[in-house]
């Protein structure tokens, strides 16, 4: 098969009816392209990241790192791993972690969701932009947080019997205001990416001394 898909930043092209063998075929064929694949019970939506897209990503990312040292958290990253569960839903997150499903999974070089556990933190960014019903894939998955940052709010979805719930908590960092990484978020921008990072762990320290 072969594929030639040009798409300029920031454009989403839905497709229907698709088989997961044609979204396998998909995976393998545009794996050095930088599209990222999201299939969903017959649903596909190919995006191409935007600059503003990624650096939300690194940051977020960045910060997750931060809030776990600060923490003493021991978390496993593992970036945009793509995970599928045949027949399905397969994804490629912005950001994946494990935490407490880290022994289950650390070394392998290839994930099968039926046998392993789902990442139990994943992040998205402007998600809630760009298909009908987003977490679904991530409720097939089985992924028991799902962070979303959609350029002005931070929410936090949590896993209850097969439904995502908007919390206000997380159940990793349950004594941090997550949502309030928001603010930082949005100075990603305008401000040094250090400096940034450096202002958001003097924050997670004043908050945890709070």
């Amino acid at each position: 098969m072969t594929a030639t898909l040009l798409a300029p930043p920031d454009e989403i092209i839905h497709l229907s009816g698709i088989s997961w063998q044609t979204y396998e075929t998909l995976l393998e064929e545009l794996c050095d392209r930088r599209l990222r694949l999201t299939y969903n019970r017959g649903s596909l939506e190919i995006m191409a990241p935007s600059p503003e897209h990624e650096l939300s990503k690194t940051v977020m990312g960045r910060f997750v790192e931060t809030l776990a040292e600060e923490t003493n958290l021991p978390i496993y990253p593992l970036g945009s791993t793509t995970l599928k569960r045949p027949e399905l839903s397969g994804a490629e997150p912005d950001e994946c972690f494990y935490i407490h499903q880290i022994g289950a999974v650390r070394g392998k070089k290839r994930l099968d969701l039926t046998k392993d556990p789902a990442p139990d933190l994943v992040i998205e960014i402007d998600v809630t932009n760009t298909s009908p019903n987003p977490l679904q894939v991530y409720v097939d998955l089985g992924v028991a947080e799902v962070w979303i940052y959609n350029g002005v709010a931070l929410v936090i979805q949590t896993l209850q019997n097969s439904t995502y719930i908007t919390t206000k908590t997380s159940q990793f960092f349950p004594n941090l205001p997550i949502p309030e990484i928001a603010d930082f978020l949005q100075q990603a921008q305008t401000k040094d990416y250090l400096e940034l990072v450096r202002a958001f762990r003097s924050w997670v320290r004043r908050k945890m001394a709070e």
